[in-house]
Parts: structure tokens; sequence; C-alpha cells
């Protein structure tokens, strides 16, 4: 069956004849299917545009934002380098100390160092514009996460070194390094003419001639181990100072301390006398390491 046509009449105002146009109702109803497509279509455009406009604000709120913390990542980078380059310097130090008392050489000794410490791609300024802020985050983290390696290291070394350096500073104070008494010396280490037998004999510490009661210092910290007669030496004390050391005082006129005492540097123990085999008022002062004894006036500092 043929398609029926439709006529158009177009009529002008005025006298103007008549215009016609003959269609088939096929073409006319895909004319009007276009119109309405294209009509849809334009509504929803024009709503897309009027959300987008609506949300333009927000999104440009949202993008000021987003490049803010870029600059707050970019300063928390720069801070992270700086602190690691402190503890860096922190631990040149601490190797520095631990080379001056011989814990280590001044070669690495083996152990690690730390991990290294932020990624310098991350203090780029044009990091946050090019790269994505996850990537960005993740590098922070790896970079948190080496500069607290570096610090717990860190502080291993300084407890080992704390405690090195403790153990001797024990050392130090337990070391005979100060004159027992004030006066001269009368008879040094070593080999002399006896004055009693005039025979050579070996003198096992030194003769520090002195005023009667002068007062006797002890020379380091220590424990004392010995207070009584002992032979030639007369009134003596010994005093035990730890580390294989032991200090020995001679011709006392009166200790001033007693067996298991403990005493510290530059505390007075006794009064200097001559008793026992003495020619005169002097303090007889020896210093025994390992059992030997030593000459003492390699320990005394001034």
């Amino acid at each position: 069956m043929a398609l029926k046509k439709m006529n158009i009449v177009f009529v002008p105002e005025g006298t103007g004849g008549t215009r016609q146009i003959r269609l088939s109702r096929m073409l006319l109803y895909l004319i009007c299917l276009c119109l309405v497509s294209g009509g849809v279509y334009f509504a929803w455009v024009f709503h897309g545009y009027l959300d987008l406009k609506a949300k333009m604000p927000r999104l440009a709120q949202l993008e000021k934002e987003n490049e803010f913390q870029k600059k707050q990542f970019l300063h928390l980078a720069k801070r992270i380098n700086l602190m690691r380059e402190k503890v860096g310097a922190l631990e040149a130090v601490d190797h520095r100390l631990r080379v001056m008392v011989n814990m280590e050489t001044g070669e690495d000794n083996g152990h690690s160092k730390g991990v290294g410490g932020p990624d310098p791609a991350v203090l780029d300024p044009h990091y946050g514009v090019n790269q994505s802020h996850k990537d960005l985050v993740r590098k922070m983290h790896l970079s948190l996460d080496n500069l607290n390696e570096e610090i717990a290291y860190g502080k291993e070394e300084k407890a080992a070194l704390e405690k090195f350096l403790e153990k001797q500073k024990t050392l130090l104070a337990s070391t005979p390094s100060i004159w027992p008494t004030k006066g001269w010396m009368s008879s040094g280490f070593g080999y002399r003419t006896s004055p009693f037998t005039r025979q050579r004999e070996f003198h096992k510490g030194i003769d520090i001639a002195t005023r009667m009661n002068a007062p006797i210092l002890a020379p380091a910290d220590g424990i004392v181990s010995f207070v009584g007669w002992d032979h030639g030496y007369g009134k003596s004390i010994i005093i035990s100072h730890g580390h294989g050391i032991k200090t020995r005082y001679g011709h006392l006129q009166k200790a001033l301390v007693k067996k298991n005492m403990r005493v510290k540097r530059g505390d007075t123990i006794a009064l200097v006398g001559s008793t026992g085999h003495s020619t005169g008022p002097h303090l007889h002062y020896e210093v025994h390491l390992n059992g030997v004894a030593v000459n003492p006036l390699r320990y005394i500092l001034n």
C-alpha cells in the first residue's frame, strides 16, 4: 500500500500566494522524532551544564585545598630532610667520640648507619603538580620509616657509648692520680741502698717526707681492705680500688678509717707518722697492679 502523503501549507501575511510542501507521513514522523530527541538531548546537556556550574565553586575550593596540602607535604619533606641531616651530624659526632675512646677504628665497623633519607623527588617543588597525591604520601611514609630506623640505630649506639663511658668513668675514679700527702720525695721507686742494712734492696714504693700528723688523702675511690700493723711498715692501710689496683700506706701515726669502709678520692684516711722501720716522719706509698708493685709516679697527674 502506498504511503500516504501529507501537505504542509505556508500562508504568508499580506496578499502573497501560499506555499505548499508535500511530505510523506514517514518522513514527517522522522522529523518529529529528531526534533523531540534533539530537545531531550539539549535539555540533558543544559542540565549537566547547570549542575557543573553549581559545582564549580566547590571544585575550585577542592583544587585550592589540594594545592595547599601538596605545599604542606613539600614543607614536611624538607623538615624531614633537615632532621635526617641533623641525625647524620649527631652520628658523625658519636662516631668520632667512639674513635677517640678506642671503641672502634676510624673505618666502618660493619654496622648499618641508617638507610637514607627522603626521596629527592619529594623535595622537587614541581613534584606535587606532576605526580599523584597517593604517590607523594607513600614516599613521605617511606621517608619517615627511614628516619625512625636511623633514630633507633642511633639510640643503640648512644646506649653502648654511654655504657662504655660510664665504665671508663668508674675506672678513672678508681685510678690513683693525686699525691697522697704534701711533702717532698725522699726516696723513689726501684733499687736503692737500705738505710738500715746498707744493702742493695728493691724499694716497692716512694717515700714522701713531711711533718708529723700531716693528713694523708685517698688518691682514688676504693674500699679499705686492711688496717693494722704490718711488720716493717708499722701502722698501715691498704685500699682496694678495683680493676686490679691496690694502694698501701705505711709508717702511719694514726688511721682514720676502718676495714671495709668505702672512701672517695680526696678523703682523709690517716695521719703521717714514723712507726715501723722508719728514720723520721714520712709516708711510704705503694701502688700495686694485679699484685705487682709499680711506680706510683706513673699514676700521679699533678
